[in-house]
Formats: structure tokens, C-alpha cells, sequence
């Protein structure tokens, strides 16, 4: 065999491998299925833990949602929340806030009128000044 085709061989094999490698490494998009590789998560390999994309959701195993880079320690619709901050499940899963509003520690308020939660979550106005377009005592 000249050595023209081991290059080229050999060219071709290093290709195909990192074309393998690069398309089976996971990207950011897919972290949401993804089970985290850290914490204790007995029966689950460190193989799939790190390789796993949606192959296990919290429905079957709500632990999940309870690891450090989990968006929420509640399991609705087979993801990971909080309902204490998500406009989707505000207080309880599939409970949505309307358009104008935000999910303030599980309930859905309207910061532009709220004096309790004026401008953005738990920012109170004095007593005696309103909330209004998310600012206290705008007039």
C-alpha cells in the first residue's frame, strides 16, 4: 500500500472520529432533560447520567429536580420548577398567570398596580403611597 492512501486513510478515520465525537457531545440546549451528574442518584450509571437526553424525566424519578443546577425543586409536566417563581405553575402545577402578570412567592401579582409587590416581588411601597406603572407614588 503506498503511503499516498495510508494519509489518506488515516485522514479519513481521524475525520470520522471527530465528526462522531462532535455530534454525540450534548450542547447547552439539551440541559433540560439531561440528569445532573452530581448528588446521589443511585441506579443511575455516571455513564448515563452524563450521556442521558430526555431519556429520564422527574415524573419517574422527582429526585431530580431537588440538584443543585435543577430549575426548581417541583416536578409539573414532567419538568422541573418553582412554583414559587414560575408564571406557568404559579403556586401549583399548570396554574398560569395572566399576560400582565408575574409568580411572587406562588402567586400571580400585577407589579405595575401592586403595592406589595410594586415594580418587582416583595417591593413594598410606604404605607400611604400607591403603586402605580411598577413605581411607587408615581403622581
Amino acid at each position: 500500500m503506498s503511503s499516498l492512501k495510508k494519509i489518506l486513510i488515516t485522514l479519513t478515520i481521524i475525520f470520522m472520529t471527530l465528526t462522531i465525537n462532535l455530534s454525540a457531545t450534548p450542547t447547552e440546549d439539551n440541559h433540560e432533560d439531561a440528569i445532573p451528574t452530581y448528588g446521589s442518584l443511585r441506579g443511575v450509571s455516571r455513564f448515563l447520567a452524563q450521556h442521558s437526553t430526555g431519556l429520564v424525566k422527574c415524573n419517574k424519578n422527582p429526585r431530580l429536580c431537588r440538584a443543585k443546577t435543577s430549575p426548581g425543586p417541583d416536578c409539573c409536566k414532567k419538568t422541573c420548577v418553582n412554583v414559587k417563581t414560575d408564571k406557568q405553575n404559579c403556586g401549583l402545577c399548570g396554574k398560569k398567570c395572566k399576560r400582565q402578570e408575574i409568580c411572587c412567592n406562588g402567586k400571580c401579582v400585577n407589579t405595575m398596580m401592586d403595592k406589595n409587590h410594586c415594580g418587582g416581588c416583595n417591593n413594598k411601597c410606604k404605607r400611604g403611597n400607591s403603586c402605580t406603572y411598577g413605581m411607587c407614588n408615581y403622581a
